[in-house]
């Protein structure tokens, strides 16, 4: 299949702008019900959905891409449930008040669909964050109809994924138009120019995430781009936690760092410890053979990255495994002073199988440490009873969507209270890609001031004909 035109760009980006006319009007169990059809569709492939998966990317069937397919159909499936509970809405009814200073009209605001959006597929997760992912899904649950920009690294398993969510959508009676696949790096670009797309959802480097957002930005009519880039993951070993468990936290780091050969988002990739570490000793022992990595470019970045960290002067390999089909894992050590003398070349993700272990002697130095720490999705702290970690999780608050406590970031779970997001370069957004409230990127709010009744959306009604979550006058309640 060759790369999709301009002019078909054009043509499938109108079709979602027509489909849109249908979407913004059609109730929430409507759609819920299209989300379903689409994970049941999808559900009933699974075998040669993941056969096709398994040779493009090298991925295991089972238990890897076997899960990550569950966990896709799952997350269709939480979407639907998000918009017939309705608090995605944000429904607020202020009755009029003559008496307030200034009075108050009757005012009625609620969260209505952005329009088409544009869906960038990511490389390391060929079901769960590409073309039926949580942005496809957050986006359609709300009313966006998507065009999906696959990438390259499966483009099989994406024209596949993609005819099996177009038929199923189109069997439920969702309009023409509302998701569709293109191909090809000239026809992301012409996507995101084009006029009628309302936002954009990205996940991918940060250099590529970068052009997108700038690009969004430039367009006479700048949108919202919604970027997940780039993540170290930091975790943090107390000198209580490393004398009590290291050697069981050598063993949960080196699967957590390794497992889909370190290319996980949420990869920890820079580790503090105190000096003379027990973890630091025992983690040579559990180094594996990788598989091969995603997509030559991938292997070729992790090369580069591995040669930027290692040629710094103060930095150490500790460990290193056997090469597979893919580079062999390394571990890399170093001290505070280097790292805060050369934080430009150790603070860089490195994805793929390697994490960087920082050695401190102080809570000071460990303080100090922190302070040079990009933005990240997740940290991690692992310390004993009676350590006193409130500055340290304070500190982490800072410059991380997730703080994890006694276990590894490398599992995102999709629910009503997940976050996965951070301050850049983790994202460049405060919103979420995964869990519920990953549907308000791509929503905006309306104010309806002394509207007639007959004009109201169904969510803003007298007597809350829909049942959902509102509040009214203050009071939050189903009212």
């Amino acid at each position: 299949m060759t790369d999709t035109t301009i002019d078909e760009v054009d043509r499938i980006a109108r079709a979602a702008k027509d489909a849109f006319a249908v979407t913004v009007r059609t109730d929430d169990p409507t759609r819920a019900e299209w989300l379903r059809r689409a994970a049941d569709a999808v559900d009933a492939d699974a075998e040669g959905l993941i056969e096709v998966a398994a040779r493009e990317t090298a991925l295991p069937a089972n238990p890897r891409l076997a899960g990550e397919l569950a966990r896709t159909t799952a997350q269709l499936r939480l979407f639907a449930k998000v918009v017939e509970e309705g608090s995605y809405l944000e429904a607020i009814i202020d009755h009029p008040d003559p008496s307030a200073t200034p009075p108050i009209p009757d005012l009625r605001r609620v969260l209505r669909p952005l329009g088409p959006v544009a869906v960038f597929a990511a490389s390391n997760f060929p079901f769960a964050f590409s073309v039926v992912g949580g942005d496809t899904a957050s986006a359609l649950a709300v009313g966006c109809p998507v065009v999906v920009k696959a990438h390259p690294g499966h483009p099989e398993t994406s024209r596949r994924m993609a005819e099996v969510v177009a038929r199923a959508l189109a069997e439920a009676g969702a309009p023409e138009g509302v998701f569709a696949l293109i191909e090809g790096f000239e026809a992301g670009l012409a996507l995101v120019d084009h006029p009628v797309i309302r936002a954009v959802g990205f996940t991918g480097s940060v250099r590529g995430g970068r052009a997108l957002l700038d690009r969004a930005a430039a367009r006479p009519e700048p949108i919202p781009f919604y970027g997940e880039l780039g993540s170290l993951n930091p975790v943090v070993v107390t000198p209580g936690a490393d004398a009590a468990r290291g050697a069981s936290l050598a063993e949960g780091l080196a699967g957590s760092f390794q497992l889909g050969a370190g290319q996980f988002c949420t990869k920890p990739g820079v580790v503090f410890l105190p000096a003379g570490s027990a973890l630091e000793a025992a983690l040579p022992g559990h180094l594996i053979t990788p598989p091969r990595l995603l997509t030559p470019a991938i292997t070729d970045g992790f090369a580069a990255g591995i040669e930027r960290v290692s040629g710094v002067p103060g930095v150490e390999v500790v460990a290193t495994g056997e090469a597979g089909d893919g580079p062999a894992p390394l571990v890399a050590a170093t001290d505070v002073a280097t790292l805060l003398e050369h934080s430009h070349q150790l603070l860089e993700e490195v994805f793929g199988p390697f994490t960087l272990l920082v050695r401190y002697s102080s809570a000071d130095e460990l303080e100090s440490a922190l302070d040079a720490l990009p933005g990240g999705l997740t940290a991690t702290v692992h310390h004993e009873a009676g350590e006193d970690v409130t500055a340290l999780v304070t500190r982490l608050e800072e410059v991380v969507g997730r703080v994890l406590f006694s276990g590894w970031p490398t599992g995102v779970a999709v629910s009503w209270g997940q976050h996965h997001g951070g301050p850049w370069p983790a994202t460049n957004t405060q919103f979420t890609s995964v869990g519920a409230t990953a549907v308000r990127r791509f929503q905006r709010p309306v104010a309806y001031q002394d509207a007639p009744a007959d004009l109201l959306p169904p969510a803003l009604q007298e007597g809350n004909p829909l049942g959902i979550p509102r509040r009214v006058d203050g009071v939050l309640g189903i009212i």
